[in-house]
């Protein structure tokens, strides 16, 4: 275990008024620090209660004057989250008593955490591997089911369970290989390479499978970029404020109304999307409209996904034929025909060549909105990978990327038959990537760099 000299405490939950607050404290002197500031009703001192007791008592200042009646509970080393002491005060949610009982632990020999203070001291102290640490802030900050589900699996080891075996299976090939040269005189198996072939086959099969959901990944973490698109009055501004539930963009009769793009987060068909309401594409003498319709054009090159909107009570104009070129841009494209409660002057077939689906909505009423996100969820499938083992880490892919690069190289040497100590130097190299991807082997600017993005208090 390593050994952290000082003792840390933060406010664990939210700065808000709620019903629960937590101050969490971990380090060597937690038991000291909290019979200084908690005094169970019971009579004993808190650091005799027995691991994970909910235990009914006061918190006093350095004063002795009482802040809140609250419980406390103790996890001792190395059987907590930080493998270090721990203990959680469980407040009433007022931030004034928080932090007025946070002032009371520094008083009593505590430090302020830093942000993912106790996140970092758990991996240290090997309560959990590098990509269980991510997944953490991972989870706090997920944003659709998917995401919390994925993150949760990987906080329960996912990532890990795939590539630990990679890892023990480079360390048997390396270990045997040193061993046989090292110790020439012992009876060990003499080392064939042939003999690990299939087992490095397999490996980068096991890897290939993993790096290959990263692109969903990505999805699931950040968002889809994704532009509405359409000529002005068809409905594009209703359609993002019936997605987001609220009026985000101004809706008028006036055409160009819209004239940049507004950008927002939503959860459709179970896919989170980074939605681009743009200015209408058309012709028009106006140069700030002609900026809107420029900056209309830049979103559709950055979108993967085109929702081109058109209005189904008029015929395809000119415009229209515009938005549909524009939308070709983009890797995946809905068509929309909107405006479904007027007499249809527009049919659903007349797009399916040019569209990988068509929804007819209303935006204005919220029909057809189910369909809509039906066709977005079969255009960006989940991978069908138990939870946990999608990668949503760019650094997770890399580190993944490179050890299979290198066990790709390990395959081709053992075919052509090259000398053993080339195929050692690129299984090293393969483990240096994963112990990377773990922790086992992270250079400790990295290691803090990860950390930074955690709250204070986990």
């Amino acid at each position: 275990m390593t050994s952290h000299p000082d003792t840390i405490a933060a406010v664990a939950t939210g700065n808000v008024i709620s019903a629960i607050g937590i101050l969490r404290v971990s380090g060597a002197e937690t038991l000291r620090v909290i019979d200084r500031v908690f005094f169970p009703l019971n009579g004993h001192p808190m650091s005799e209660a027995k691991n994970r007791q909910l235990v009914y008592g006061t918190l006093k200042d350095a004063d002795g004057a009482v802040l809140d009646l609250c419980l406390c509970t103790i996890s001792r080393a190395p059987n907590s989250y930080t493998g270090e002491d721990t203990a959680e005060l469980q407040c009433h949610g007022s931030p004034t008593v928080l932090r007025a009982g946070l002032q009371a632990l520094f008083a009593a020999g505590a430090r302020q955490a830093l942000a993912g203070e106790f996140s970092k001291r758990a991996f240290l102290n090997g309560r959990m591997d590098l990509t269980q640490a991510e997944a953490v802030i991972d989870l706090i900050h997920s944003e659709t089911e998917e995401a919390a589900k994925n993150a949760a699996g990987q906080l329960g080891g996912a990532v890990l369970r795939q590539a630990q075996p990679v890892y023990d299976l480079l360390r048997d090939i390396a270990s045997h290989f040193h061993a046989v040269i090292d110790y020439p005189d012992e009876d060990i198996p003499e080392f064939q390479m042939q003999a690990y072939e299939q087992d490095v086959s397999t490996a980068v099969l096991r890897l290939e499978t993993l790096l290959r959901t990263f692109d969903r990944g990505r999805v699931l973490r950040g968002g889809l970029p994704a532009a509405i698109l359409g000529r002005p009055n068809v409905g594009k501004s209703s359609l993002l404020n019936a997605l987001l539930g609220y009026d985000r963009a101004i809706v008028t009769e006036i055409p160009g109304t819209t004239r940049d793009t507004l950008s927002e987060k939503c959860e459709l068909g179970g896919v989170l999307l980074q939605l681009e309401d743009t200015a209408g594409v058309r012709e028009t003498a106006d140069a700030v409209e002609k900026l809107g319709v420029g900056r209309s054009e830049q979103a559709a090159k950055r979108a993967a996904l085109a929702l081109a909107v058109f209005d189904m009570g008029e015929g395809l104009t000119e415009d229209d034929r515009r938005v549909l070129e524009l939308a070709k841009q983009c890797e995946k494209r809905i068509a929309i025909l909107n405006k479904s409660d007027l007499p249809p002057r527009l049919r659903a077939v007349d797009f399916e060549q040019d569209f990988d689906a068509v929804c007819v909505i209303s935006a204005r009423e919220q029909n057809g909105l189910e369909m809509l996100g039906d066709a977005v969820r079969k255009l960006f499938p989940m991978p069908e990978v138990p939870a946990g083992e999608i990668l949503t880490n760019a650094r997770h892919a890399d580190a993944i990327s490179r050890a299979l690069e290198s066990l790709k190289a390990m395959l081709e040497a053992m075919e052509l038959g090259v000398t053993p100590d080339a195929v050692l130097t690129e299984a090293e190299t393969a483990m240096a990537a994963i112990g990377e991807l773990t922790g086992a082997s992270v250079r400790e600017d990295i290691t803090d760099r990860i950390f930074e993005r955690f709250c204070v208090g986990k």
